[in-house]
């Protein structure tokens, strides 16, 4: 298994995003475990249902997973490996006409339309990439009384240094809602928050990692 790049749904600006992405998926017939992202189901259970973005979507665990609970889903990736399996595991499991797959460098472009539900598990990345810029974009395709969710990284696994030579700076949840600058009488914090998780990866003992949670809900 890699371990950086590993992140889920990175976007990039650089001319070498899509055949870094391309590389980063076909070195595996699958690099991701299938299953939905465990901030997503809790978030989402509670929600109306309606249509949702789901930014990053890799391998179509999260996009699957809404499908099946009534959503519409607009499934956002810059790989075409990533972008083939999700199309497959969504014909798999019955839902590939509620899934409109769809290839995007976010950088550059992004989804028509607006939104109830707009998920971004891990948007970070070892190559350039203007994260603040596409959240942004996010909330504004947003509805009224719908939800941005984002899952970050706090850091980096206990005891890997490989991003130090990439200078990459992890936020604390309340840099990344800083960082947004969303009028607050249009917005509404719901969680605000780090979490623990434990990870099983095959090339090491389990650890526990701490993950940003945002959760904000655009006022009605």
């Amino acid at each position: 298994m890699l371990v950086w790049p590993f992140l889920k749904g990175e976007v990039v600006s650089t001319p070498d995003a899509k055949e870094h992405w391309e590389q980063h998926y076909g070195e595996r017939e699958r690099v991701w475990s299938g299953r939905v992202n465990l901030r997503l189901a809790e978030v989402a259970s509670d929600l109306p249902i309606g249509r949702a973005l789901d930014l990053g979507c890799g391998e179509g665990a999260d996009s699957v997973w809404l499908a099946e609970r009534g959503w519409n889903v607009v499934a956002v990736d810059i790989s075409d490996t990533a972008l083939q399996r999700a199309r497959a595991a969504a014909e798999a499991r019955g839902v590939l006409d509620r899934i409109d797959f769809q290839q995007h460098n976010l950088s550059e472009t992004f989804p028509d339309g607006e939104f109830d539900l707009v998920s971004a598990h891990f948007f970070h990345s070892t190559l350039p990439l203007d994260r603040t810029r596409v959240f942004r974009r996010a909330a504004e395709a947003i509805r009224p009384g719908g939800t941005l969710l984002i899952v970050d990284h706090s850091g980096p696994p206990p005891g890997d240094t490989k991003l130090d030579d990439h200078r990459h700076i992890f936020l604390s949840p309340e840099e990344v809602v800083a960082s947004l600058n969303l009028p607050e009488e249009d917005w509404e914090p719901a969680q605000i928050k780090v979490v623990e998780r434990e990870v099983n990866w095959p090339d090491r003992e389990p650890f526990i990692w701490h993950d940003n949670v945002i959760v904000l809900r655009r006022r009605s």
